[in-house]
C-alpha cells in the first residue's frame, strides 16, 4: 500500500491523513509505485491527469485546466541541437501547475479546505490559481520587500497575500510557523507536489515516441524537477517501459547553487543575488535526494556565470523563445555539457524551460537598456 515515507530515516505514514513532513520536520516522499503501461494512458485526456494511473489514487475531482502536454520544440543551440520542453505552456505561465494540480487535488480529497505557501513566485501564482480553481482558501507569504507586481497574479486568483519582514528565509520560517494551524501546501515541502512533476518524465517519453531521452537539463533551485525526472523514469524503468534512466543535469546560478556546488564537490559559499532568481534556493530542503537523482541518473550539474545567463536569454529571444532568465540557464548548460564533451551532439538531449520570459519583463527591459 503506497504510504507517506522519509526517505532518511525509512519511516512510513499512512496516507489517509494529511501531513506535509515527517518527524522533526523531515521532508518527505511517497514510498515507491510500480509506473504505468502506455496501455493506461487517458489518451482522450489532454492534460497532466492522462498518467492518472501512476498516481497514488484518484481523487473525487481532479483540480485542473489543461496543466501539461507541452510542446516539444527543436531548436539549434551552441554547440549542437536540443529538444526545448516549453513548460511556460501552462494556466499561469510556468511549470509549477504540473505539482500544484496533483497537490491541491489530492488535499481536497483528503478534506483540506485552506491551505498555506510561502513564495512570490511561480509557486505561489500555481497554488494561488489551483486553489481558486477548486474551492480552497489559499494564503501566500512572500517577504515585505517584494515588488508588488509579483503578487498581482495571486491577489487577482483571490489569494491572501502576507507580506512577512525580512529575507526570504525569514518569510519561510514563518511559514513553518504558521504550519500549526493552517496546512502548509509549500511546494517544496508537500510530497504531492512531487507527484504532479513527475509527469513530466511520463510526457517526454510519451512525446519521444515512447523512449526516454539521453539527457535531460533542468534548471534547479529547490529541485522538484530533478526529482520529479528521477521519480516518473524511474518508475518506468520498473514498469519495463524504458530501458536505462535519463541522464539529468541540474542547471544553478554561481551565485547560488548550493545543490550544483554539492555534486561538483565544491565548498559551500555564500549566496549572492542572480538574475535566476527562481532557482534562488540558499537552502534547499531535499539536498541529498537531489544528489542521488543525479548520481544514480549518471548526470551531474552545472553552475552558470550572470553574464552566460544572460546571454542564453536573449539567444533563445532571438529564436522565438521567451522564457525566464531563470530556465533560460538550463540552455546555456547544455553549451557548456557540450562543449566539455559530458553530452554529444548525436544524443537525444531535452532542455527543460519552465517559466514564460512574461514574468521577467522588468529583467529584459534591462538587458535591453529599455526604461518601463
Amino acid at each position: 500500500m503506497q504510504s507517506y515515507l522519509d526517505p532518511r530515516s525509512g519511516r512510513t505514514w499512512p496516507l489517509d491523513t494529511p501531513r506535509w513532513c515527517g518527524d522533526g520536520q523531515a521532508p518527505l516522499l511517497l514510498t515507491q509505485r510500480p509506473g504505468l503501461s502506455r496501455a493506461e494512458i487517458e489518451t482522450g485526456t489532454r492534460s497532466i491527469w492522462r498518467y492518472a494511473a501512476a498516481l497514488p489514487w484518484a481523487p473525487k475531482a481532479r483540480i485542473s485546466m489543461g496543466e501539461g502536454c507541452t510542446p516539444l520544440v527543436e531548436r539549434a543551440l551552441p554547440g549542437g541541437t536540443a529538444l526545448l520542453k516549453c513548460e511556460w505552456f501552462m494556466p499561469t505561465g510556468s511549470f509549477k501547475d504540473r505539482g500544484a494540480s496533483v497537490m491541491l487535488s489530492l488535499l481536497k480529497d483528503q478534506g483540506v479546505e485552506a491551505v498555506l505557501e510561502d513564495s512570490s513566485g511561480n509557486g505561489g501564482a500555481a497554488v494561488s490559481a489551483y486553489a481558486a480553481a477548486g474551492g480552497i482558501a489559499a494564503t501566500i507569504f512572500v517577504p515585505a520587500s517584494t515588488s508588488p507586481a509579483k503578487t498581482v497574479q495571486s491577489r487577482a486568483a483571490g489569494a491572501t497575500i502576507e507580506l512577512i519582514p525580512g529575507s526570504r528565509q525569514d518569510c519561510a520560517d514563518a511559514a513553518l510557523a504558521k504550519s500549526a494551524e493552517l496546512f502548509y501546501a509549500s511546494h517544496n515541502w508537500q510530497p504531492f507536489f512531487l507527484e504532479g512533476t513527475k509527469t513530466l518524465a511520463y510526457e517526454l517519453w510519451e512525446d519521444l515516441g515512447f523512449k526516454a531521452p539521453d539527457n535531460v537539463i533542468v534548471p534547479c533551485g529547490a529541485g522538484s524537477n530533478v526529482l520529479g525526472c528521477w521519480l516518473g523514469f524511474s518508475e518506468l524503468l520498473r514498469a519495463g517501459q524504458i530501458t536505462k534512466l535519463p541522464r539529468i543535469f541540474a542547471a544553478q546560478p554561481a551565485n547560488c547553487g548550493p545543490i550544483g556546488r554539492a555534486a561538483l564537490g565544491l565548498p559551500e559559499q555564500a549566496a549572492q543575488p542572480t538574475i535566476a532568481e527562481g532557482t534562488a534556493i540558499a537552502q534547499p530542503i531535499r539536498l541529498p535526494e537531489c544528489l542521488a537523482a543525479m548520481r544514480e541518473s549518471g548526470g551531474g550539474a552545472v553552475l552558470l556565470e550572470e553574464a552566460e545567463i544572460a546571454a542564453a536569454s536573449l539567444s533563445l529571444a532571438r529564436t522565438g523563445i521567451y522564457v525566464e532568465p531563470t530556465c533560460a540557464q538550463a540552455a546555456a548548460a547544455y553549451s557548456r555539457l557540450i562543449a566539455a564533451g559530458t553530452i554529444a551532439e548525436r544524443e537525444t538531449t531535452v532542455v527543460v524551460l519552465t517559466g514564460t520570459g512574461l514574468k521577467a519583463t522588468p529583467r529584459y527591459a534591462e538587458f535591453l537598456g529599455v526604461s518601463i
